[in-house]
Parts: C-alpha cells; structure tokens; sequence
C-alpha cells in the first residue's frame, strides 16, 4: 500500500488542504495520506523556519520516518512544498516512488519576474503591512490565490479560524520567502516519475515555470484552465482525476502525453 506525503506552501498548512486528501485517498486507492507541516507553519509553527530548503527536506523526512508509514512515498506538492519535494526526490531517491509538482518554480528553469509576478507584489505588500489582521490578511490571500469564490465566506471562516490557532510569524514566512527565492534545483532531475501540474489564472506565480520545469525534465504537464495559485483549493476533484489517470497509464507512458 503506497504513501501519500503532501506537502503545502508559503505560510500555509495541512487544514488548508480541505477536501484534496480525502479525495486523493479516494481516488488512488490509497491508505495512508500524511499531511506533515513544514517548520513554522501549523502545528509546528513556535519553530524557526529554516533558511535553506534542503533542511526544510531533513524535517519532513524526519516526520516521515516517525510515522512509520512504508516507503516508498508518493509526494504531492505546491509551490515551496513543491521545492522541498524536489530537494527530497533528488537527495534521497529510495524514499520516493513519485511525485506530483502543483504551480511550483525553482531556478534555473525560471526568471525572477516569473516565479514571482510583479502584479502581485501590491497585494503582497498589502498583506505584509496588515499581517497581524486576520481577517484582511486571509481575503487578501484568497484574492490573490483563488479563482473558485463559489464559498468564499465559509473558506474565509475556516482560514482565519486556523490563523488563529496556530499564527505563522512575519519573521518565517519572510524566512520562508527567502529560502524559496534562494533554491536550485540544478539541472539534474528526479530520478523518480513526476506530474507537473499548473493553474492559467495563477496570479503569484506565472504558469510558464511549470511549462520550462516540465520541459527540462520531460515530464507531463497538465494546465487547468481557470484555476488560481491555489488548485487544490479551486479544483481538487480536478487535481485528484489527473493523478488517478496518470497512475493508470503509467504502464504505458505513450498514452500520458507531455503536455496538454
């Protein structure tokens, strides 16, 4: 039976996932989905985040370990999750069957101005001024991050109800921020099977660094049309479909093209 490991961005942490873990679990027919918090974030969220991916990689493995889950590990990751992902897949292979990239991006596949949008900084700017305002922080953040606002005053309820419980610091999410502008990946891929996944209406982070990360590594690539950053929040059924259709055809990888 295959492990699930997901693993979520900037600030954000395991409740934030909503339904997507069930779903996965559901739809891969799988028993085990861990959803450990990266440090700062979460229950974890009184330690200092480190400055460097590649320890942010020691700790979630650690966390891994002391599950006692079986490896190999299947990882779906988004944005940093999806930079810890990569440093994990490509530092320790034995530990990684796959992995599942959602609008990630990481040098040298990207530019600056791409793996950041310049429209995005104002609203950025406006959430580092308002940081201790939970309810104007999250409504920026939804503003930013999600094109489905079909519920977007029960997700704002839930979102400042975890902000509440368990408040990321300014200082790690700034360290956060740093560890993520610093990453490289280098040219050498995962040696394990990877999805890439991204969203057309990303608002944070151009769609094109999964289009140059998918192509660098010949890796498939999926783009749904109308979500924002956060895909698994506007789209999860969508997201789980993908990974299930993948995993089917992974025996016949001429049936899963590269890119559609």
């Amino acid at each position: 039976m295959s492990t699930w490991i997901l693993l979520r961005g900037l600030t954000r942490e395991a409740r934030h996932w909503g339904t997507l873990p069930a779903l996965l679990g559901a739809a891969t027919d799988t028993e085990h989905v861990l959803l450990p918090d990266l440090p700062g974030n979460g229950i974890h969220t009184r330690l200092r985040a480190p400055l460097d991916v590649v320890d942010m990689v020691g700790f979630v493995r650690l966390v891994a370990v002391q599950s006692g889950l079986p490896k190999p590990y299947r990882l779906l990751a988004m944005s940093l999750g999806g930079m810890v992902a990569t440093a994990w897949a490509q530092r320790h292979p034995q530990d990684i069957e796959r992995i599942v990239l959602i609008n990630t991006s990481m040098r040298p596949f990207s530019r600056a101005r791409e793996r950041l949008r310049s429209e995005a900084w104002p609203e950025l700017l406006r959430i580092a001024a308002k940081w201790g305002d939970p309810q104007e922080v999250e409504s920026a953040v939804h503003r930013l991050t999600c094109s489905n606002r079909q519920n977007i005053v029960d997700d704002l309820v839930v979102w400042r109800t975890i902000r509440a419980s368990a408040p990321v610091s300014r200082v790690n999410a700034l360290r956060q921020l740093f560890a993520a502008a610093q990453f490289n990946a280098g040219k050498t891929p995962p040696s394990c099977p990877a999805l890439i996944l991204s969203s057309e209406d990303d608002r944070l982070v151009n769609p094109v660094c999964s289009a140059h990360l998918a192509a660098a590594w010949r890796a498939p690539h999926r783009r749904h049309p109308w979500a924002g950053h956060d895909l698994p929040h506007d789209d999860s059924a969508w997201v789980c479909e993908t990974i299930s259709e993948w995993l089917v055809q992974s025996e016949d990888p001429s049936s899963f093209t590269i890119s559609q």
